[in-house]
């Protein structure tokens, strides 16, 4: 959907997390200490799972509407949707040419 809105650079990754809704920690602590009852009790199954990570970089002009993208295609309600950081960039830089600036964004 990011293509189809005109946002065509982007770095994708397969990775592994959780929610901080999935897990009790006291219950993390006592498994790591060795605590049978509480390794018991997590269960054996994954405590991280897989999640995807996005990386995208955009001229301010174009942000929101990332934003909105990315919400439209992945937004279900349930925990786990995941989160959105905004923050600045100070510069681009295309290691190819030394160009900088918002054209280097422009140029995939």
């Amino acid at each position: 959907m990011l293509i189809d809105a005109g946002i065509s650079s982007m770095t994708a990754m397969e990775c592994l997390g959780r929610g901080k809704g999935l897990v009790n920690m006291e219950l993390l602590k006592g498994a790591q200490e060795g605590h049978e009852e509480a390794i018991a009790q997590l269960g054996q199954g994954d405590r991280l799972r897989p999640k995807r990570a996005l990386f995208v970089v955009v001229p301010d002009n174009l942000v929101q509407k990332t934003i909105d993208t990315i919400i439209k295609s992945n937004q279900t309600g349930q925990p786990g949707d995941g989160k959105i950081w905004v923050k600045p960039t100070e510069d681009s830089i295309s290691v190819r040419t030394s160009e900088r600036g918002d054209t280097v964004l422009d140029e995939f």
